[in-house]
């Protein structure tokens, strides 16, 4: 038999062997035994997170003919089957290459018919987000109204992405990324299943390189044993094959960088460019060393082997504080969130390293000169105050002094934009204001949860087929909210996707709104004066509480006999 990856011989053939996501499995296991199971499930979380061993699982689970407290036996037929891939009841679908709507109407139409040989007839869906916008309508009509002993099994690494339609009529599962310490239990459990001899400092390498998935430690894993012809996984084999950095050069490339040394610190980082380190690499080894600085001197019991640290890394962690690595901290991850928009990361590194070594962090160095100085703000603020009081209280009537201490500075106002505000009322009509209203919590949860909070007092106050006006509480939150690109952006893609129209949406003040509504009626009010002179006055009185009731509701219309 040909080789497999230690990913696939190692796949979680049950629940309890998924690692890292206890919660998850116990809630599924419970619910087979108790027979609650749902019609549709979304597995959302970072890749290699078990989303796709826990559906093939559960599929096993729920169809096994002698399922042992909700888990699967893995020696009946059914289970036998679904392991080897031939079960027709368990139909497995990359999103990603089936994206279209014939597609899930193609599932619609076959999801009708009783399953074969299992009790249930289990349709895994892999990247379900990268369906299109009319396959995902497609599928909505199934998940409304779900065929006997069918249960669809939503996977995603990109939750956002989905329509909130879809996850309203699913249970979701978030997945969440492995911990280091499992990741390397795990490791280790497959190296003695494979009878190869192993570091500890090997295994943290590599788990830590994994970033939280499992698949992707083993298929590192996987690279080292094939590196080593002795059986013996290292922590320099390790280093070679993640690209990750010697404590040597980390700690040469920091005491040059603290004692501002900026032409060794360069050095040091050209000589693991030579080495083929990636930049990418280089950064997030440098971030986890600024974090083994800070808890090393605040919690040595959380790190990993503390017997592997060098005399030059403690003599570090003592010879700087927490402000000077807050600072390094802060430098390296905007050099790491520049990094990824540019083909030529070296520059940035090696500007991040000139900026570090300069001598503006000396403050930080010497922690007495940083309490000097903040006594005397103190003093100097202890000061202005007692001149203030002295101010306030002085008989004299003409003090401009006064006048200039206690003035405050004016807020500036929020400015609406008026022409397109007026446009939208002069087009709106109250169907459309009481279709946003409706719809305004889904389109709400397709917000994040800072946009949420920015945008939680907002209300519909009018509304066009093409336009929508939100008012706000007050200035600062339109003008937030107005200002926040990311914000406007996913609104319009929101209101897009619900209303399957483009919408322009504009933002104003209650404050605002108030003046702005009422001067509008009367411009309608004196329009219809001009264009209907001849006519009866009922029937211009008529027309004109018409035209309001339709933009406003009959709520927010008050007739006034004058």
């Amino acid at each position: 038999m040909s080789y497999q990856a230690l990913y696939r011989v190692y796949r979680s053939q049950t629940f309890k062997d998924v690692v890292g996501q206890k919660a998850i499995t116990t809630t599924l296991r419970n619910a087979i035994m108790t027979h609650k199971t749902s019609h549709a499930y979304l597995f959302s979380g970072p890749r290699g997170t078990g989303k796709t061993s826990c559906a093939k699982i559960f599929a096993k689970a729920i169809n096994c003919l002698h399922p042992q407290d909700g888990e699967p036996c893995n020696q009946c037929d059914i289970c036998t089957a679904i392991n080897e891939g031939r079960l027709n009841d368990v139909i497995e679908i990359d999103a990603a290459s089936n994206n279209g709507v014939e597609e899930i109407r193609e599932i619609r139409q076959k999801a009708k018919y009783a399953p074969t040989m299992a009790q249930y007839k289990i349709y895994i869906i892999d990247e379900v987000h990268m369906l299109s916008k009319g396959a995902f309508n497609a599928l909505l009509k199934t998940l409304e109204e779900p065929p006997k002993n069918v249960i669809f099994i939503l996977a995603t690494t990109e939750p956002h992405k989905i329509p909130a339609t879809i996850i309203s009529r699913t249970q979701r599962f978030d997945f969440k990324r492995i911990q280091t310490k499992d990741i390397i239990g795990h490791l280790s459990h497959v190296l003695q299943k494979q009878h190869f001899e192993y570091q500890e400092q090997a295994l943290s390498i590599i788990a830590r390189c994994a970033q939280g998935g499992m698949r992707d430690a083993l298929s590192i894993l996987d690279q080292a044993i094939a590196f080593c012809p002795d059986n013996h996984l290292t922590k320099e084999v390790a280093l070679i094959v993640t690209g990750s950095l010697t404590t040597e050069m980390l700690d040469g490339y920091f005491s040059a960088l603290v004692q501002h040394r900026a032409k060794e610190a360069l050095e040091c980082l050209q000589t693991m460019l030579d080495e083929g380190k990636e930049p990418v690499r280089i950064i997030e080894d440098c971030l986890f060393y600024c974090r083994n600085l800070l808890l090393y001197q605040q919690a040595p019991e959380l790190l990993e082997d503390i017997s592997d640290l060098t005399q030059t890394f403690q003599d570090l962690s003592t010879s700087v504080n927490i402000v000077m690595i807050d600072d390094f901290i802060v430098e390296l991850t905007a050099t790491q969130e520049k990094m990824k928009l540019s083909a030529n990361q070296d520059i940035y590194l090696e500007m991040a390293t000139i900026i570090l070594a300069q001598e503006r962090h000396k403050a930080c160095d010497n922690t007495s000169a940083v309490h000097d100085e903040l006594a005397q703000l103190q003093q100097q603020v202890k000061t202005l105050q007692q001149q203030i009081n002295a101010l306030q209280t002085s008989a004299l009537p003409t003090a401009t002094s006064t006048q200039e201490v206690t003035k405050e500075p004016i807020a500036q106002k929020f400015v609406f934009n008026k022409d397109k505000i007026t446009s939208i009322l002069t087009k709106a009509q109250r169907k459309y204001l009481t279709e946003f209203q409706n719809n305004w919590d889904d389109l709400m949860q397709m917000l994040s949860a800072q946009q949420q909070g920015l945008v939680n007092t907002a209300v519909p106050v009018a509304a066009s087929k093409e336009g929508l006006v939100l008012a706000f509480d007050y200035d600062i939150l339109a003008q937030n909210a107005a200002t926040d690109q990311a914000l406007n952006d996913t609104l319009r893609t929101a209101s897009d996707r619900i209303f399957q129209r483009e919408v322009t949406i504009e933002f104003i003040s209650q404050e605002q709104w108030q003046p702005l509504r009422q001067k509008f009626i009367e411009q309608i009010k004196a329009q219809k004066q001009q264009n209907t002179a001849t006519a009866p006055v009922e029937l211009k009185e008529d027309s004109v509480v018409a035209k309001a009731q339709s933009l406003f509701g009959d709520e927010l219309v008050t007739i006034v006999d004058d």
